[in-house]
């Protein structure tokens, strides 16, 4: 890709999540390539300050109307035309794979969730607050065309790339198109480096934003029933009522959002991390392997492209609370591996292997148009 001309473009850039890292991780291999995207909002992510970020007439609209403007995305994104680029690489979850490009490579971290496998989970809540019933009501009116519209977005990239083999059998069944595996970028190396462990490690932790669909409450459920100490980190809308189920209860004890290096000394404290919920990867559960934390996860979505049962962590099936309760009773009956050896797993999950497949990547298709 020597003296190519090459664009990146996103779905939004107003937040930090795992999406943007995977951005970042790209931007610092075209740092010179500018970055089109719907809505920039520096304030909320101050990544890409170096970058030349473009955004056209949907950066009017405040931040908090994002999950309004699905249909305007489209449209702004169908009309984008960046074929005077050599290579456009899209990062999307949503509708940047809309746009014109000669030679389009698109990560797609999954299907538009809220047209497709989380459609029915966004019906009986939103997330819109007293808003609900409207953005319900103009979800179910719309799905048809949205989801045509998003169906032929899919077929615009060359090639698909993606983060896990849950997200390519995802891809295959609403989009009809094959996807390349390459999982995204964790900051294995920050997270890994810790001090020798002078203390031993006890009660359980978890890490997310705090909405219904990660599934909080069966973390919660699962440790009252155990008898043991959770520790949750994160905030959401959800807050509240994850404090209400939580009670009075000493075991359960919340910590709002923290820097890496804060998170880290909560993990490399704790014996294990709990992640209920069905994902198409998870940035969070790979963090916490890598500071040598095994963890227990539902034994469905990315999880299983990193979880090793019976070695860095065990995976629970179904999504209850009890079936996870008596994954926290086994776990601490069984011998995993020791913290160097669940540190070890989380190596092939670092930020420089995600860059080097995905120039090889690039480059064998370079070769092969």
């Amino acid at each position: 890709m020597k003296n190519s001309k090459v664009a990146i473009v996103t779905d939004w850039l107003t937040n930090v999540g795992g999406a943007e890292r995977v951005l970042l991780a790209i931007h610092g291999m075209y740092p010179d390539a500018p970055i089109y995207t719907s809505k920039y909002d520096k304030k909320g992510i101050d990544w890409f300050k170096d970058a030349d970020v473009r955004t056209g007439w949907l950066q009017i609209f405040p931040t908090g109307m994002r999950r309004f403007l699905s249909p305007l995305r489209q449209l702004y994104f169908s009309h984008l035309n960046l074929k005077d680029y050599d290579l456009v690489i899209s990062v999307t979850g949503a509708e940047a794979k809309a746009v014109k490009a000669k030679k389009h490579i698109c990560y797609c971290h999954v299907p538009t969730q809220y047209y497709w496998q989380m459609y029915d989970d966004y019906i009986k809540n939103p997330g819109f607050g007293f808003l609900n019933p409207l953005a319900r009501l103009g979800l179910k009116l719309l799905i048809k065309p949205l989801r045509k519209r998003d169906y032929i977005a899919a077929k615009q990239p060359d090639e698909i790339v993606t983060i896990s083999h849950y997200a390519a059998e995802q891809i295959k069944k609403y989009y009809n198109r094959s996807a390349t595996i390459i999982h995204p970028p964790v900051d294995v190396e920050k997270f890994s480096k810790t001090k020798n462990q002078k203390t031993s490690r006890h009660g359980f932790i978890t890490t997310s934003r705090q909405v219904t669909w990660k599934r909080l409450d069966l973390a919660i459920k699962a440790c009252l029933m155990t008898g043991d100490e959770l520790t949750i980190i994160g905030e959401g809308p959800e807050h509240e009522n994850l404090k209400k189920l939580a009670g009075n209860s000493p075991l359960i004890s919340f910590r709002p959002r923290m820097s890496q290096k804060g998170l880290k000394t909560y993990l490399c404290q704790a014996k294990g991390y709990l992640f209920p919920s069905l994902e198409p990867f998870g940035i969070a559960p790979v963090e916490a392997l890598a500071t040598g934390c095994p963890v227990i996860a539902y034994g469905k979505g990315g999880a299983l492209d990193y979880i090793k049962p019976g070695k860095n962590g065990l995976l629970f099936k179904p999504q209850t609370a009890e079936a996870l309760a008596d994954k926290i009773r086994e776990f601490k009956t069984i011998k995993l591996a020791t913290s160097a050896e669940v540190k070890k797993t989380a190596e092939p999950f670092s930020e420089e292997h995600f860059k080097r497949k995905l120039k090889e990547f690039i480059d064998n298709h370079e070769k092969t148009k």
